[in-house]
């Protein structure tokens, strides 16, 4: 099946890093795959093309400086109609709309997965949502949270709606340097991957972190991500090194991840952390539940609380041992139930669903 994926690039977040693994997955199932990238000239996308050059997927890049672009519609009808695909598969809002705009008229099938439970999607734009949803034959949510919310508050037809989780099997390889730290000698770190946005709570971690700093003064969280948040974060023992090219060395330096966001798509770095053996303490909201299990593969506490979110963290490096039984049970967790083998013959059966609806074939 020839199958077009559609994305605008504003660097790399969850959705980009999960395309980059369910697209050659996608191929090795014989899946004919293309991928069109909506670039946004301000952002950085250049390190997520380099590495989907090494898969057998077909790349084509188109300007979109705004979120209304003149012209890009037409490029995209006119890419379609060279690349004569079976299906396309949008993801986010800017690809929804110019993905569905640009189908209108054919006989292609449309998928759109819907990445994360955005508070303005149950707001005003829930009705322009709706109306591009008419198009679609399938709507993928990447968990049942995604899914009641996107059936529940955004109103789309329950009978679209599949769920697909993100799929991984390792943790990212290097496509740069890692941050050059001058850390403290001896330094327990608290990761946290997240963009620097309201969404992701790095506040809530940066105002714990005193708290947790009274009983281990060895602690320092170090934050891998841009955002315009950067400016409002501060703390004793906080390092912000930005985006850096070798995360996993840092999985692997740290004793916990801290995933204290607001609500959550998936969270990833979940199942990074999950996969590199460390225990992860998270906020129970959104979809979060559904991978990390509180009192088995970590400890989940209110979001917005960062006396809870200290006192966890606090009790995970108070026993190291419990720990380490954490990141045991997380790392079978995420190989059992998170494969990327699962996520793309699920993505594969919704094609097939696709293609073969009454809607499709008119």
């Amino acid at each position: 099946m020839r199958v077009v994926h559609v994305h605008r690039m504003r660097g790399i977040g969850g959705s980009e890093r999960h395309l980059l693994t369910l697209l050659p997955a996608l191929a090795a199932l014989g899946h004919e795959v293309h991928f069109v990238g909506l670039d946004d000239p301000a952002w950085d996308a250049e390190p997520f093309y380099r590495e989907l050059a090494a898969a057998d997927v077909a790349v084509a890049r188109l300007d979109c400086p705004r979120d209304l672009a003149p012209g890009l519609l037409h490029s995209l009808r006119r890419l379609l109609r060279r690349i004569d695909p079976d299906v396309v598969h949008t993801h986010l809002v800017h690809a929804d709309l110019y993905g569905t705009l640009a189908v209108l008229g054919t006989k292609i099938a449309l998928v759109s997965t819907k990445h994360n439970d955005d508070r303005f999607r149950a707001g005003p734009f829930r009705f322009a949502e709706r109306t591009l949803a008419r198009r679609a034959q399938r709507v993928i949510a990447i968990t049942e949270a995604l899914r009641r919310f996107t059936v529940d508050e955004v109103g789309l037809p329950a009978s679209k709606v599949t769920v697909v989780h993100y799929g991984l099997d390792s943790l990212p390889e290097p496509w740069g340097p890692g941050a050059d730290l001058d850390l403290p000698s001896g330094a327990r770190v608290l990761l946290c991957v997240a963009r620097l946005v309201r969404q992701k709570g790095v506040d809530v971690a940066a105002a714990a972190l005193p708290r947790i700093r009274e009983r281990h003064p060895d602690a320092v969280l170090v934050v891998l991500g841009e955002g315009p948040e950067r400016a409002r974060l501060g703390a004793e023992g906080l390092y912000l090194p930005g985006r850096v090219g070798d995360v996993a060395a840092w999985y692997g330096r740290a004793e916990l991840l801290v995933h204290a966001v607001r609500w959550e798509g998936f969270g990833l770095a979940l199942l990074e952390a999950m996969l590199a053996a460390k225990p992860v303490v998270a906020s129970r909201v959104s979809s979060i539940p559904e991978i990390a299990v509180d009192g088995e593969t970590g400890l989940l506490v209110p979001p917005d609380d960062p006396a809870a979110l200290a006192d966890a963290v606090t009790a995970v490096l108070d026993d190291p041992e419990r720990a380490a039984d954490y990141g045991r049970a997380g790392r079978e967790r995420a190989r059992a139930e998170f494969s990327v083998e699962r996520m793309a013959e699920r993505t594969s059966g919704v094609y097939d669903e696709a293609v073969s609806s009454p809607s499709a074939r008119r």
